[in-house]
């Protein structure tokens, strides 16, 4: 079996923008899908690694972000899916997780060859972070209750785009963790 990566993708976010109350709505119920699957990469002992978006701060580390969040309406959120001890972290400055960060070395160093997709937004970080790891090569899961957008049309049609164009799996978390017993 390939060595699989746990991304969580823009979870610290402060939800202060057009829609931020609607994908805030739509965000809540994956955290409890995300975290399963956290704890099954933890067993596993496989990496978890959080992008996040750098909110246009060019001076920012991991702290400010989650610092930023805590004082925002996505602090519930940020509390309950923080990073722990040996879990990774990279800001990212644009919509993928791979575009002007360390991530695709990162992969490489951890020789990761599978990625499990996860957190928000669906139809924008979520899709373009499918595109971009399709086109490195990388195996890939896009787990159906863990991403979220501010409609359900936007998150199934963005769905819809990552299983049919990418042929991305978007079984839900726990057919995932069924698949991938070891």
């Amino acid at each position: 079996m390939s060595k699989t990566a746990l991304l969580i993708i823009d979870m610290f976010n402060d939800f202060d923008f057009v829609g931020g109350d609607d994908l805030f709505r739509h965000t809540e119920p994956i955290v409890d899908p995300i975290l399963k699957l956290k704890r099954h990469f933890k067993a596993n002992d496989w990496p978890v690694i959080y992008c996040n978006d750098n909110f246009g701060q060019w001076k920012d580390s991991t702290e400010d972000i989650i610092r930023h969040v805590e004082s925002s309406k996505g602090s519930s959120i940020a509390k309950r899916i923080a990073p722990e001890d040996k879990e990774y972290f990279i800001i990212k400055p644009r919509h993928s997780t791979f575009y002007g960060t360390q991530l695709d070395i990162l992969l490489r160093q951890l020789e990761v060859t599978s990625l499990v997709l996860t957190g928000v937004a669906s139809d924008i970080c979520i899709l373009f972070s499918a595109n971009d790891g399709y086109m490195r090569e990388y195996e890939l899961h896009v787990p159906r209750d863990c991403v979220a957008a501010e409609t359900d049309k936007r998150n199934d049609s963005a769905l819809t785009v990552i299983h049919e164009a990418l042929g991305i799996s978007t079984d839900d978390a726990d057919t995932y963790i069924k698949d991938t017993q070891v």
